[in-house]
């Protein structure tokens, strides 16, 4: 007896008509047929997860680029950056060899919060002193360090111009923690800080003579002290309204600021 053969049988009804066909398929090209379509399936579900990783990539890449770009602008600019300070470092060296005087600040001296002793300086038997005894009108260079005055006395404006800025006195630039000494003998009359001058000293001499130390970064005398000429008073500084090392040495006659250079004939 003849074993017979299973088949699957599929109804195709469509819509708005009375009869529908009927398609007789032996199971085995059922069975075919699924196990393709999940093949099918599988390969596609393979294809997707392959293919969106590149995809993801392929979309980072225009991004990559323009940060790529960017990155290699912003080189540009530090090379150009680097060239401009170094042609202004070499500037800034000529400008001190033709100034003379080393003008960049000390940081070791000026961040310190010791007082730096002022060089001592021993004379030869039979020497006399450079300076002189008691109390006497200003006649020294403050100075002994090699400086360069950048800014001289200045007054108003002719006809009364007040948009040129005043100065009393010489800006001597100078190094930061040179000793600054009396110009002569007398009393101190402040010692202290002002927002323009700094840390100052002022100190009185007889005939109506004062002198004033501004800027200075360290103060060695105190208010009412008697000093010689030639006292260290102070050490260059920073301080106050300044863009600079340097020293403010200013000369006043009856409370009127004079030239220094008109009394005080020693070379700075």
């Amino acid at each position: 007896m003849s074993r017979s053969r299973r088949h699957v049988t599929i109804v195709i009804q469509s819509d708005g008509e009375l009869t529908s066909r009927t398609l007789r398929l032996p199971r085995w090209v059922a069975r075919g047929a699924l196990a393709g379509a999940g093949l099918l399936v599988l390969a596609l579900a393979l294809a997707l997860i392959t293919y969106l990783p590149v995809l993801a990539a392929a979309t980072r890449v225009p991004g990559l680029q323009r940060e790529v770009e960017r990155l290699e602008r912003e080189n540009a600019k530090v090379g150009d950056l680097v060239a401009a300070l170094d042609s202004a470092e070499r500037r800034y060296d000529r400008i001190r060899e033709l100034l003379g005087a080393d003008v960049v600040p000390d940081p070791v001296r000026f961040a310190s919060q010791l007082l730096v002793a002022p060089p001592v300086r021993a004379r030869a038997p039979g020497v006399m002193a450079q300076y002189e005894a008691g109390a006497t009108a200003p006649s020294h260079w403050p100075l002994e360090d090699a400086g360069y005055v950048t800014r001289g006395q200045a007054g108003t404006g002719a006809g009364g111009d007040t948009r040129q800025e005043s100065h009393p006195g010489l800006d001597i630039a100078v190094p930061i923690g040179s000793p600054v000494r009396a110009s002569g003998g007398g009393m101190v009359l402040q010692a202290g800080e002002d927002p323009e001058y700094g840390r100052f000293v002022l100190v009185e001499h007889p005939a109506g003579y004062q002198t004033l130390y501004g800027h200075l970064s360290r103060i060695t005398v105190a208010a009412q002290q008697v000093v010689p000429a030639g006292e260290v008073v102070g050490l260059t500084g920073n301080t106050g309204r300044s863009s600079g090392p340097h020293l403010h040495f200013e000369v006043r006659l009856d409370g009127q600021p004079i030239d220094p250079r008109t009394i005080i004939k020693e070379p700075g």
